[in-house]
């Protein structure tokens, strides 16, 4: 991994890290060899081609897309709009909204929705929790229903909610008239909304995440499995959701996870429950067989220390307001180079989180992610003598090309 600073600063960031004594992360670090032996380039074949009418593959810490045909074709989602309803009922419950022991009357609406079940009943009160393993596991429209009208008071300004968050997390190709995915001319999403929906189910609330694992969900004495058929044929599989309507045809978003690589794949339009699972194997198979995804800096680590005139102090802590993964074929790791780009001449105050540069990572000539660099802290002015004596080691800094600094 190396480490390089533009031709605009004055300071020289060393161009190969062989300690990555800045990154908190030890992925990348390399144990020195006599006689380091090259690593063998691992071939990458074209994606897959699906039996689907859309689809994606993307990680989901990087958010770097390996795969995808149609991924913004704007369809009908099914079932997997109860993403965004399940989403929505977890972020009612992290924002204490409401509890998981909170009763939900179920209304004569919820229990006539037609389509799947979790099979609730009319004057029933049902707790948010069993109508949220209902939603997730066993796609219940009655349990979306009556969740839509116990946050919202209906199923409409639910579904004005809805798409307010999904304006919101930057979904730009779906728009929801209902929280089940019940046919609807004005009802559609894309696979890559979709994708990023489930980063954020997967990221922003984890503590709610293993729900999409479970493989089945008793209620009134009725048992129902999940439908989604990888979890019981992949270990790694752990979630999310299936969808089936006639205009949809059989839909799967699924995630998985194998030596701390995280996958999500979305798949549209397929044949069959088992074209589905078929199809969305062959996605994740070739993403964790081709494909590695690095954790390049923590959330907070001290990437550099420029100069500040005019403060309280003579150096400012840069680095990344969140963690940075990259992912990159298979042993290829070590054409990764970072460019760190600082604003030149540095002046206080500078306010803790203000954007002072952008870091810029390559694999080989290919850009594979960029990130703003933050002041990790906050720099008051410094008294009128420091501020005058900085003014003047500035100028004849600038002067004889750095001299000074």
């Amino acid at each position: 991994m190396k480490v390089l600073r533009s031709s605009r600063l004055r300071r020289l960031v060393p161009a190969l890290l062989a300690c990555l004594s800045l990154v908190a992360s030890p992925l990348l670090a390399q144990t020195p060899q006599p006689q380091p032996q090259p690593q063998i380039q691992t071939m990458i074949p074209s994606p897959p081609q699906l039996a689907a009418t859309s689809w994606i593959l993307m990680d989901a810490d990087s958010g770097r897309v390996l795969a995808q045909h149609n991924p913004d074709e704007r369809l009908p989602p099914a079932s997997l709009t109860k993403l965004m309803t399940a989403y929505l009922v977890e972020r009612e419950l992290n924002s204490g909204n409401i509890a998981p022991d909170d009763p939900v009357p179920v209304s004569e609406e919820a229990w006539r929705t037609g389509g799947s079940k979790m099979f609730i009943e009319v004057g029933e009160q049902v707790p948010v929790s069993e109508l949220l393993h209902g939603i997730v596991i066993v796609s219940g429209n009655d349990a979306s229903v009556a969740m839509a009208e116990y946050l919202a008071g209906g199923t409409e300004p639910f579904a004005d909610i809805m798409n307010q968050h999904a304006a919101r997390l930057g979904l730009t190709n779906t728009h929801f008239v209902n929280p089940t995915g019940l046919p609807d001319g004005n009802h559609y999403s894309s696979a890559r909304d979709l994708a990023m929906l489930s980063r954020h189910i997967i990221q922003d609330y984890p503590e709610h995440y293993r729900i999409y694992r479970q493989k089945q969900f008793t209620y009134g004495g009725i048992e129902q499995p999940n439908r989604n058929r990888l979890l019981w044929r992949d270990s790694s599989v752990d979630g999310l959701k299936t969808g089936w309507t006639e205009e949809a045809g059989y839909c799967l978003v699924s995630s998985a996870e194998r030596d701390d690589m995280r996958l999500i794949s979305v798949v549209m339009g397929t044949g069959s429950e088992e074209a589905r699972a078929r199809e969305t194997q062959k996605l994740l198979s070739y993403g964790f067989r081709y494909f590695e995804t690095l954790k390049l800096y923590d959330q907070g680590a001290v990437l550099n220390t420029p100069r500040v005139w005019g403060g309280d102090k003579n150096e400012l802590r840069v680095g990344v307001d969140r963690n940075v993964f990259m992912t990159v074929p298979r042993n290829r790791n070590q054409e990764l180079a970072a460019q760190l780009d600082l604003q030149a001449d540095l002046t206080a105050p500078i306010a803790a989180g203000e954007t002072v540069g952008r870091m810029e990572v390559r694999l080989g000539d290919e850009v594979v992610g960029e990130r703003a660099l933050l002041a990790l802290e906050a720099i008051e002015e410094g008294g009128f003598f420091k501020r005058l004596f900085d003014k003047v080691q500035r100028f004849f800094t600038n002067l004889l090309g750095g001299f000074f600094d």
